[in-house]
């Protein structure tokens, strides 16, 4: 054998030996292991054996009740999508998608497209999407509450609602308010699931609540929160002006889509209907409002027997009494709602009331905000008599009101007029009321012919950050009255200020082309 084959069966051997000397190493030092353990085969369990914490009984008993109100009313919430009749501009924009449109009649790119479907098939849509919210399901043979904003300007068959169990209808419109923001559609069905819908009395500040609707698309979403405030009002989400605002604040989350859902409590009752959001980017950001149930059952039965809203009305402009207000009324706490303007020949007016008459409550239910008034009178009915508890000259009264039906009529700017004051006094000239901030002067012919005012005296000059200013007296507008008292000329006013001590406060009734008014200041403290 040659010397070079000697080594190569050397080294051969060398390798072997080493081998199975590492063999013997292995199976001693793992033969208690499974080989399959090894490398990673048949794993059967992964994690811990248990959950880390033990959740105490109450906080499974809430987990509990949050999955039970859901799946005892998503059933009752629809998805709602609209389609509206095409605009000028959108048939413009079809016209120039269609000379665009690769696959077109015209086959710009491929050809012509389908022509043996007909030509219907062909066109693009001649209507354009409005959008996308929910509603409530409130009759088991197909009525639904909605918003007004949700269904607005669709076609009158360009309300599709599909159900929780995904069925599709073509619903049609049975009435809408935009005063309350609430409609009404229906679609034909049978033994649909309903809503239990509750009262004001189901609805309490920090009680527990889910939202149910349908945002930015997604369908039958749940999101929880609190109530976080009841009777918000005067925040212009509904058009301002007559609109009536009452709405349940909460910070269940609420996004768009969600318009027309409803409001729950834990028990599956339904306390409002979602309607809008406090957002700068029209996204949540922690506000969300709801219409209380209350005006929603009245709204909804009478869209649904009547076909409209058979409103009634009293005929009063009013605003919440604040402390600078009853100080100067001679209220004993700071309640009611002021009276600050009533409407020509409206019960108001045939019953006796009067400006600065402050209203404590209706039939008994104290009422400390106009939203509050305005419920209350909307669940009642044309013909029906209330009775006014009401503070006039520091001092309570009763007045009993014969309710009317409101028309478009009602929604005018028209005020009444003053009684004749008789012959105006020999005219003064501008007076500064230095203390209070603001100069009036006589009024003028043009201005009380304007305003159709017997006298008073105009404001020609309001100091900017002055007490006037921050209680919201305006220039151009006319002070007729102080303190009940008839006001013709500067200098009258003046004696009527001066004759006040500092602290006390001295009430304006003010009249301006945006209505009128009952401005009250407190007297400063630098005063006699």
């Amino acid at each position: 054998m040659s010397t070079a084959l000697l080594r190569k069966v050397l080294r051969v051997g060398a390798l072997v030996a080493i081998g199975a000397i590492g063999g013997i190493l292995l199976v001693t030092n793992f033969s208690s292991i499974p080989v399959a353990k090894l490398f990673g085969q048949n794993v059967r369990d992964l994690g811990a054996k248990a959950p880390p914490v033990t959740v105490p009984d109450n906080v499974r008993a809430i987990n509990d009740a949050f999955v039970a109100a859901a799946n005892a009313v998503s059933s009752t919430v629809v998805s709602i999508e609209t389609i509206g009749e095409a605009t000028s501009s959108d048939r413009m924009m079809d016209e120039f998608f269609r000379f665009f449109d690769p696959w077109g009649d015209d086959g710009f790119f491929f050809g012509p497209r389908n022509r043996d479907r007909g030509n219907d098939q062909n066109q693009r849509p001649r209507s354009r999407p409005l959008g996308q919210g929910s509603g409530v399901i409130i009759t088991s043979d197909g009525y639904i509450v909605t918003n007004n904003h949700v269904v607005a300007g669709a076609k009158p068959d360009g309300i599709k609602v599909t159900l929780s169990d995904k069925r599709e209808f073509t619903a049609r419109l049975i009435g809408r308010d935009s005063l309350t923001d609430i409609a009404v559609i229906k679609i034909d069905a049978h033994d649909l699931p309903t809503a239990y819908l509750g009262s004001r009395d189901d609805i309490k500040v920090g009680e527990w609540v889910i939202a149910i609707g349908n945002p930015l698309g997604l369908r039958s979403t749940v999101t929880a929160g609190i109530i976080s405030a009841v009777g918000r009002s005067n925040m212009g989400l509904n058009g301002g002006g007559f609109a009536i605002e009452n709405y349940i604040q909460t910070d269940a989350a609420i996004n768009p889509g969600n318009s027309g859902g409803g409001l729950f409590t834990l028990n599956g009752t339904l306390i409002g209907i979602n309607t809008a959001i406090a957002s700068g980017t029209g996204f949540y950001a922690g506000y969300g409002f709801a219409i209380p149930v209350d005006i929603v059952r009245v709204v909804a039965l009478d869209l649904i027997n009547e076909g409209k809203v058979n409103r009634a009305y009293i005929g009063v402009t009013i605003r919440a009494v604040d402390e600078t207000d009853a100080q100067g009324l001679g209220l004993p706490k700071v309640q009611g709602v002021m009276v600050q303007d009533i409407l020509k020949n409206s019960p108001a007016e045939k019953a006796g009331l009067q400006r600065e008459d402050v209203i404590l409550d209706l039939d008994g239910t104290p009422v400390n905000s106009p939203s509050e008034l305005q419920t209350l009178v909307l669940q009642r009915r044309p013909g029906e008599k209330v009775k006014l508890r009401i503070w006039r000259d520091r001092k309570e009264i009763t007045k009993v009101v014969r309710l009317e039906a409101r028309d478009g009529s009602v929604a005018s700017t028209e005020v009444s007029s003053e009684p004749s004051l008789g012959e105006r006094s020999e005219k003064s000239g501008p007076v500064s009321l230095d203390l209070l901030g603001f100069t009036v002067a006589p009024l003028s012919a043009e201005l009380k012919d304007k305003l159709d005012v017997k006298s008073g005296v105009e404001v020609t000059k309001v100091e900017p950050f002055s007490p006037a200013s921050r209680r919201g007296l305006r220039v151009g507008s006319v002070i007729v009255r102080a303190d009940r008292k008839p006001v013709e000329t500067p200098s009258q006013l003046q004696g009527i200020i001066n004759g006040k001590k500092a602290g006390e406060v001295v009430v304006l009734d003010v009249k301006s082309e945006q209505g009128s008014q009952i401005v009250t200041i407190r007297i400063p403290s630098n005063a006699n």
